[in-house]
């Protein structure tokens, strides 16, 4: 067995190549990835069936909880909450990221060494897989939560002001969950086993990122906690706006709460990175 030190790689930086230059990798690194979802399709309607059964679940839950107290519950109606998990269902789909259960491995196997060596740092690479999973799994999505919304008389009732925002906000929640998560994954560095980490982490954004219940429904503590950690502006947010839940004031702030935790993560990302990388040594045959 043999240690391949990689500590003094200067790939721990961001910026490596020019723009032109790294906007041709995505090009063609889309493409390929394109062309290995479409090997894998087994896979793909796998995962895609793994985002639906949760939030449906949740839905047909919710909607008969409601109906059986006389059509609300909660201060929701069954066509509310229906609303609410048949957006959810899309927002999830656009804003999870796996990466952060495969760091142990990647780390633990040497899967670094030879990407390191690379003139790019290896988040454009899980960005770019990302996309087009998310490109691929969005086409088969949609039809099935416009029919899921007709079926179960979703309630929308969102303003202008909604719409024009719930585009920015769906993308700053997909950067600001990716940027959080691949964080967390780099505890690989320093620990020889994270699955402990990335359950915690999960159960706590399971709970308050609004993937079970609205945060409306939970007690004023963990709805704070919720709107002070990442949490709810990587999920919630984007599905309250949709719904028409926010005033004009809350989406503002929302959108600033969603900005500034991207910055906060993007720092914290390169720090820990550069610190990590240094730590690396993989144990290769």
């Amino acid at each position: 067995m043999a240690t391949l030190p990689v500590a003094e790689q200067p790939v721990a930086e961001f910026e490596r190549l020019s723009l032109s230059a790294l906007l041709e990798f995505y090009g063609a690194k889309f493409r390929t990835e394109l062309a290995l979802q479409f090997a894998y399709r087994g896979a793909l309607a796998i995962w895609l069936l793994s985002l639906v059964s949760q939030p449906l679940i949740s839905l047909v839950v919710w909607t008969t909880v409601a109906e059986t107290n006389g059509g609300s519950a909660g201060g929701f109606t069954a066509g509310e909450y229906a609303a609410y998990f048949v957006i959810l269902m899309v927002v999830n789909q656009l804003t999870f990221s796996w990466h952060m259960w495969e760091f142990e491995w990647r780390v633990r196997t040497g899967f670094f060494s030879p990407v390191l060596l690379r003139p790019l740092h290896p988040v454009h690479n899980d960005i770019i897989e990302n996309l087009t999973f998310k490109a691929l799994t969005l086409v088969a999505l949609l039809p099935i939560a416009v029919t899921l919304g007709f079926a179960f008389d979703a309630r929308f009732a969102p303003s202008l002001a909604d719409v024009v925002a719930f585009g920015p906000a769906l993308v700053l929640a997909m950067a600001l969950r990716f940027l959080v998560e691949w964080t967390v994954a780099l505890a690989a560095f320093w620990m020889t086993r994270t699955m402990a980490v990335n359950q915690v982490f999960g159960v706590l954004s399971f709970f308050l990122s609004g993937l079970i219940a609205p945060l409306a429904l939970f007690p004023a503590p963990v709805q704070v906690a919720a709107a002070i950690l990442p949490f709810r502006w990587s999920v919630a947010f984007p599905v309250e706006l949709a719904q028409g839940q926010l005033s004009g004031v809350e989406i503002l702030l929302g959108l600033l709460a969603q900005v500034i935790w991207i910055v906060l993560a993007v720092v914290l990302l390169r720090l820990v990175w550069r610190h990590g990388v240094r730590r690396y040594s993989a144990v290769g045959a």
